[in-house]
């Protein structure tokens, strides 16, 4: 008994789990649709069905009626006693019976007394449309209603046929076959639709609620690894949906990782940045006092340590300058950029380094930019570029050329800033402005990149790597007159061949 109680419950539990979607809107949509199309369907064969079945009905009456003329032509007067006459009109359940034989049309069988004849229907030639709204008029008519019928008689018989009798029982069995069609009809919907929404609930229900269900899940805790989803074999739209969100929560996974990491690290150098300062700027101070003693070998090994001091410091305010919560909003003005450039060049590299300067930038053109911000961005982007540069001067090579060229467009300003060096290596392509992930030197960090892009975006603007191989290095920045202004750097494309 307890079993068979279990196995009871267990049945209603996966009903409830079957019909619960009811509640939902796909699920329930389903259902209903399928009913309504289903029901449609019938709908449309319903209305011949009942048309076929009064003209049957109507064929079958005209068919009794000729048996019983028959029986009265077999007389050898053609005639009957009253009591055969009734015995057969009633058997054929008309009142009258007339054939149309040879041109002539004669009354066969016909009651003392017949009725009025109400409405007359001939069945020759009868188009299907015709029959239909016929089988309408005999549904909506009423009970008591006389019809005179005109068909074709049997086996050639004659040339017509004619018919009078009571409509009532015709229009009882017309609802009577409507009625049964209508209940079968409903059996077969409602049978259909279960089929289907079962189909539809296990095929194709229950594997979206279980991607919804594993998204919302993971929405609540990305960085838990069991809520990954695994995805099934199956090799249609579902299944593909599932492969490609597993991989898209595990990239997501992987990235919040990776930014947790830098968060960490950049929390970790805030924490350890005023101490760092203090000890480098301890450093310097004694460097200078060694660059200070007059010896040949300190002479010879100073220059090192003060550009390993001197890049310590650089690199720690890059990753405080990185670190910082957000950029401040740009202060924007009408700056002259040749003038900037100028700086830039200034700035960015000495003038003991085997570098060519040459500013293409047009004198009095101006761009609407914050100049301290626009600065930077053109400062880190000089610097890599001297960097690289410099690294190969110490290979022999003593024709480096670093170069800036602009254009305005139009309220939009293209700034192309190129050098002739070796050119990025593929992983820095590939990660480029991503800091720590972009630099194309071993002991670079990226962030001069990654800063320069994010001060751009910043104004509104955009900047892209157009050119890098065994040539050169060429940038494009695009700055716009307005931050809500759309961004279209697309009428500055022979600025690259100009440049170049």
């Amino acid at each position: 008994m307890k079993a068979k109680v279990e196995r009871d419950e267990r049945a209603a539990g996966w009903l409830t789990r079957c019909i619960r979607p009811l509640r939902g809107s796909l699920s329930r949509r389903l259902l209903v649709l399928t009913i309504l199309f289903v029901m449609l369907a019938e709908v449309l064969i319903f209305v011949p069905s009942v048309a076929n079945f009064r003209l049957n009905w109507l064929e079958q009456r005209l068919a009794a009626a000729q048996i019983a003329s028959l029986a009265l032509e077999a007389r050898p007067d053609n005639m009957v006693s009253p009591a055969l006459r009734e015995e057969l009109l009633r058997n054929a359940q008309v009142y009258a019976v007339a054939l149309h034989r040879d041109d002539a049309r004669r009354l066969v069988l016909s009651e003392d007394m017949p009725p009025m004849v109400d409405t007359s229907f001939d069945l020759r030639g009868a188009m299907a449309l015709e029959l239909i709204m016929d089988a309408f008029e005999t549904v909506f008519a009423g009970d008591g209603r006389i019809i005179l019928v005109t068909g074709e008689p049997r086996f050639g018989a004659g040339e017509s046929i004619e018919i009078v009798f009571d409509e009532t029982p015709l229009r009882k069995a017309m609802l009577q076959y409507g009625k049964n069609i209508f209940l079968l009809s409903l059996v077969i919907s409602v049978i259909t639709a279960s089929l289907v929404y079962l189909v539809l609930h296990f095929v194709l229900v229950r594997p979206m609620r279980r991607l919804t269900g594993n998204m919302v899940a993971f929405r609540h805790n990305p960085e838990d690894a069991r809520r990954v989803i695994a995805p099934s074999t199956r090799a249609d739209e579902i299944g593909v949906a599932e492969r490609e969100l597993s991989l898209m929560q595990k990239e997501i996974r992987a990235t919040l990782t990776q930014k947790a990491h830098l968060a960490a690290l950049g929390a970790a150098v805030s924490k350890i940045n005023h101490d760092l300062r203090n000890i480098l700027a301890s450093a310097q101070l004694i460097s200078d006092r060694i660059g200070a003693i007059d010896d040949p070998t300190v002479q010879h090994l100073a220059p090192r340590l003060f550009a390993s001091i001197d890049r310590a410091i650089e690199l720690c305010s890059k990753s405080l300058r990185f670190g910082r919560a957000e950029e401040p909003a740009p202060r924007r003005r009408q700056v002259e950029l040749a003038a900037l450039a100028d700086e830039v060049a200034e700035a960015a590299w000495s003038e003991s380094d085997p570098i060519r300067w040459k500013n293409d930038v047009p004198a009095g053109l101006l761009v609407d930019a914050d100049p301290d911000q626009l600065f930077r961005i053109l400062l880190n982007l000089a610097r890599n570029a001297a960097q690289a540069l410099t690294e190969q001067a110490g290979t022999g090579r003593t024709d480096g050329e670093i170069g800036l060229s602009a254009l305005r467009a139009g309220d939009h300003v293209h700034i192309d800033i190129w050098d002739n060096g070796p050119g990025l290596p593929p992983r820095a392509r590939e990660h480029l402005f991503e800091p720590f992930a972009g630099s194309g030197r071993a002991d670079g960090t990226g962030l001069g990149l990654a800063i320069a892009a994010e001060l751009t975006r910043a104004h509104g603007g955009h900047i892209e790597l157009l050119r890098s191989d065994a040539s050169g290095t060429l940038f494009r920045i695009c700055i716009p007159d307005d931050a809500d202004t759309p961004l279209d750097c697309g009428e500055a494309e022979r600025l690259a061949g100009q440049s170049a």
